[in-house]
C-alpha cells in the first residue's frame, strides 16, 4: 500500500495530476475538491490509495487523510466503484457528504450525477454508523427539518416543477425558517418558483 507521495508536481489536471518522486512519475486520480486544494507549488504531498483490480492498478490522491478515508468507505458500499466515489467527492465536499449521511439527507446525496435513489439510500444505510462513530458526530436531531424538506420537494416535483430549481429555493428558505412546517416551505416556494 502506497500512504503517500510527496515529489514535484509535473502536470496538473482536474481530474489527474503527475508528481515526480526521485525520478519516477506517478499518475494520481484526484477529485475536483482536491484540484482545488492543490497548490501551484513545485512540491506536494498526496494522500494515496492504491486499488488494484485484475485489468488495472489505479492511484488515487487526496490532499487531506479526511477525504482518503471517506473515499474507503464510500467504496465499501455495494455498487459505489472508485468512478462513483470520485464524483461525490468532485460534486460536494467531504464535510458535505459527513454532512447529509449522518443526517439521512437522501437528496443531497442523490442529487450527485450518477447517483440514484437506491444507491443514496444504501450509502446512507452503509456508512451512517460508521461515519457517527468515525468522525465523532453527534446523531443529528435536526433530521426533521431535512424530512420536511424532503416531502416539500416531493410535492413540487408533482406539481411539475424542476427538482433542482426547487431544491434551490427550499435551501433558501430553510436557511430563514429552519423550523418551517412543510405547508409553509411549499407555500412559500410557490411564491418564489
Amino acid at each position: 500500500m502506497i500512504a503517500h507521495i510527496q515529489g514535484r508536481l509535473v502536470e496538473k489536471t482536474p481530474t489527474d495530476v503527475v508528481i515526480d518522486c526521485h525520478g519516477v512519475g506517478y499518475q494520481i486520480h484526484i477529485s475536483l475538491h482536491t484540484f482545488s486544494q492543490i497548490p501551484d507549488a513545485e512540491n506536494i504531498k498526496l494522500y494515496t490509495y492504491l486499488q488494484i483490480k485484475e485489468d488495472a492498478h489505479n492511484l488515487y490522491g487526496f490532499a487531506e487523510k479526511k477525504e482518503r478515508e471517506l473515499f474507503k468507505l464510500l467504496l465499501s458500499v455495494s455498487g459505489v466503484g472508485a468512478g462513483t466515489a470520485r464524483t461525490m467527492l468532485s460534486s460536494s465536499s467531504p464535510e458535505q457528504i459527513i454532512q447529509a449521511i449522518a443526517s439521512n439527507d437522501v437528496g443531497t446525496i442523490q442529487s450527485i450525477k450518477g447517483i440514484g435513489a437506491k444507491t443514496a439510500q444504501r450509502v446512507i444505510l452503509d456508512l451512517k454508523d460508521k461515519i457517527l462513530k468515525l468522525y465523532q458526530i453527534e446523531e443529528v436531531s435536526g433530521s426533521s427539518y431535512n424530512t420536511n424538506k424532503e416531502e416539500a420537494l416531493s410535492a413540487l416535483e408533482v406539481l411539475g416543477y424542476l427538482r433542482k430549481n426547487a431544491e434551490k429555493i427550499l435551501e433558501k428558505i430553510i436557511a430563514n425558517t429552519p423550523n418551517a412546517s412543510v405547508e409553509d416551505l411549499i407555500k412559500q416556494a410557490l411564491k418564489l418558483l
